[in-house]
């Protein structure tokens, strides 16, 4: 199979010579930027089309004008809303990854697109990221293993996965222009390995240059991490395609390992490389070999995708709104969410003992797939939890709904979308530019900041007025009810790409509501909905909190299904729940949501790192999930293999009355380390699912790069001898058996 790969590979690359032969400048040129917002320059002459990309990572985006942030207002663009990539990295289950990742290529394909722009893989360093939910994890090892299996399912539609956001993109605040200081060990421990396991095991054909600076240069002009790191270290051939605006000089852009400039603006052929990349080959200011490498690396992405050459006609067709798609996504719902706390078994609710059900909140009838920003679609359904709870009881239940808060209304308009309105703010950057006027700068954030508070203290104080009424009606029904959920939580008027959020807090006095009801219903579900981390001042008074990501199409029968026990909740936490923002390294050290330069001086302590270093109990830890079941670790023997890997074999009990699926997770602790290193790091882990009574043994083997760190002054990573402890549990906190592993 190698043999015949590597002999197919090197016809590839005599084709893309000849079609290089044949091609003039301004043909070349063509292929490097977008011809309309969503699709690069071909060549027609020679049967080359151009590249049609799509968002995102949540479901095929509607079909837009080539020119214009306009919807073209077709009424077959509607497709499978999928569960966040936060939701999804909440099941750890690669499986569901492959199962996510295969969807989504296959309604790419069925929407004619060459490329999909997903999965957006950054690690979470702050739970205040904007775009928080379209990420995974953070932690790089849970994020790599579940990127590769997306990549895969993707690619094998005959679809591009564009990985997203090469690098480091932590932040939306200054988001086109931010500098973020990062340490080289930083760098490669946290914030590059699972690029490198979606390019090297994935095979990824695409990668997207992220906004931001690192280290004092542009992520699409950055020659360290596109020439060294990605090319060189890695051996990535794709194509990289920049972030929507990410280009912004010339030069810089041409002679680096960026192929594709894609932007907000219909002035195609004044892009970077466009006519400026013209006129400066003329004037022998860029080597076409410069141009030539870009062409390469894009015609090889459509001779995998069978866009052209022989294989064309063999090209997937691919499918969107399948039936199986939405079974798939309705899976991956129901093992995203994730019960943090059942005291007295509170859930699952007896559904036949229930003949009026109270629900409160706004989560519980709101509709999520059509905001975010970049991440929305238009779904072909979408079952919000109450009307999942409606179906599950039917009409002999009586449901009360109440909105219980206040969300002031954004209507939605259709003459624009809101990449319209960041034209301005593009705009108004240096774009191309040597230096940035900064106190110009500063001094227009500065009043753009006070008007903007001004509004917030306008918007709370009609949000206020308005609980009064709400909150009374809310507080009176639940008592007189059978059952109280309250639905509530986050939605993308606050998490959304574009902006971070400015604290923890639950909007719309949400905690003053669920404190009241609490108060007169102790027994009240509290589910809430969100794409990143909450402050939940209430919680030890609460007796169940369900969490759920946006869990896509199939929201509401999920969440009836764990509420009322036909589904056993299976998720964990992919993150670490703070009790308050202020226990968190960014807000430690300030080094977050500013404009200008942030330095990520934590260095590898973001997350659980931070947590464990620091002794900081967090409200839920990493890894954290409840079962309406209970699982019995044992008979932990450590084998070390090879020399240097670990073999591990343990066994897992079933020891409650239900079926459930535990996640096993393996966390290496370095003694005596001769380094600085996290007090311990997940290395692995596995999901296994058991009948009541039943155990499995479980056999997992940590790899000699499990135990390594990144060495700076050696550039590689090294794994030093000595001993290790082997941290075995059903979380970061929760670690039920321990060993010794000696690497000799």
């Amino acid at each position: 199979m190698k043999a015949d790969a590597k002999k197919n590979g090197k016809k590839i690359e005599k084709e893309i010579e000849k079609l290089l032969g044949k091609m003039t400048l301004d043909e070349k040129v063509s292929m490097l930027h977008g011809a309309s917002l969503f699709q690069s320059g071909g060549v027609e002459r020679l049967g080359i089309p151009g590249v049609m990309t799509s968002d995102g990572p949540m479901g095929v985006r509607a079909e837009f004008m080539r020119d214009r942030w306009i919807p073209a207002g077709n009424n077959d663009d509607n497709v499978s809303y999928l569960p966040s990539n936060s939701a999804l990295a909440s099941t750890w289950n690669p499986y569901r990854a492959y199962e996510m990742g295969h969807v989504l290529g296959a309604e790419a394909r069925g929407r004619g697109k060459d490329v999909i722009l997903a999965p957006g893989i950054n690690i979470k360093r702050s739970p205040l990221c904007g775009r928080n939910f379209e990420y995974m994890s953070e932690d790089p090892k849970l994020t790599a293993t579940l990127a590769v299996p997306f990549v895969k399912g993707v690619q094998e539609n005959d679809v591009a996965a564009c990985v997203k956001h090469f690098a480091a993109n932590v932040q939306e605040t200054d988001r086109l222009m931010v500098d973020e200081e990062i340490d080289v060990r930083t760098l490669y421990e946290i914030y590059l390995p699972a690029f490198k396991a979606a390019v090297q095991e994935g095979n990824a054909y695409s990668i997207m240059g992220a906004y931001n600076k690192i280290n004092g240069y542009h992520c699409c002009e950055n020659k360290n991490l596109l020439d060294l790191v990605l090319r060189n270290e890695w051996g990535f051939d794709g194509t990289v395609i920049s972030d929507w605006g990410g280009v912004h000089k010339t030069k810089e852009a041409a002679e680096c390992s960026l192929d594709i400039e894609m932007s907000v603006f219909p002035d195609f052929d004044e892009y970077k490389l466009a006519n400026p990349l013209k006129e400066a080959i003329k004037k022998g200011e860029i080597s076409e070999e410069a141009v030539n490498a870009k062409v390469r690396n894009i015609l090889r992405m459509m001779f995998r995708l069978k866009m052209i050459g022989k294989q064309k006609e063999e090209r997937k067709a691919g499918s969107y709104n399948t039936p199986e798609h939405r079974e798939m996504a309705l899976r991956t719902a129901e093992e995203s969410m994730i019960l943090l706390k059942n005291d007295n078994r509170t859930l699952p609710l007896n559904a036949g003992k229930i003949k009026k059900l109270v629900v409160i909140g706004q989560n519980a009838a709101k509709i999520h797939s059509d905001g975010g920003g970049s991440a929305e679609i238009k779904a072909l359904y979408e079952i919000c939890p109450l009307m999942g709870l409606k179906t599950y009881l039917g009409g002999n239940t009586e449901i009360q709904y109440l909105k219980g808060y206040y969300v002031p209304e954004k209507p939605k308009t259709f003459d624009h979308n809101w990449q319209a309105d960041s034209l301005d703010d593009l705009k108004d950057t240096d774009i191309g530019m040597a230096v940035r006027d900064e106190a110009n700068e500063n001094e227009m954030h500065r009043k753009g900041e006070e008007e903007r508070l001004a509004q917030l203290e306008k918007e709370k104080a009609e949000i206020h007025e308005k609980n009064k009424a709400l909150f009374a009606q809310a507080v009176e029904a639940a008592k007189n009810a059978d059952a109280v959920i309250f639905v509530g939580g986050l939605n993308h008027d606050i998490d959304s790409e574009g902006f971070d959020r400015s604290d923890m807090e639950l909007p719309y006095e949400q905690d003053l509501l669920i404190d009241a009801l609490l108060n007169v219903r102790k027994d009240m579900i509290v589910t809430l909905i969100g794409g990143s981390p909450v402050e939940m001042p209430w919680r030890k008074k609460a007796s169940a909190i369900l969490w759920s990501y946006y869990a896509g199409m199939e929201t509401g029968n999920a969440f009836a299904k764990i509420i009322f026990g036909d589904v056993n909740p299976s998720g964990k936490l992919a993150e670490t729940f703070p009790e308050k923002y202020q226990d968190c390294v960014t807000a430690k050290n300030g080094q977050f949501g500013v404009w200008g330069k942030i330095k990520l001086e934590e260095g590898l302590y973001i997350g659980y790192r931070y947590f464990d270093r620091q002794h900081i109990a967090p409200a839920f830890c990493f890894g954290h999930g409840l079962s309406y079941t209970e699982f019995a670790y044992s008979g932990l023997t450590l084998k070390t293999e090879k020399g240097r890997d670990v073999k591990l074999t343990f066994t897992v009990k079933n020891t409650g009355k239900k079926i459930g699926s535990e996640i096993v997770q393996v966390y290496v602790a370095p003694i005596a380390s001769k380094v600085d290193r996290p007090d311990k790091e997940l290395k692995t882990y596995a999901k296994i699912e058991l009948a009541p009574g039943k155990s499995r043994k479980v056999e997992l083997v940590l790899k000699q790069t499990d135990f390594a760190y990144f060495d700076e002054h050696l550039h590689e990573f090294i794994a030093n001898a000595g001993d290790y402890e082997i941290l075995v549990g059903a979380s970061s906190e929760d670690i039920r058996l321990r060993g010794i592993a000696t690497l000799a």
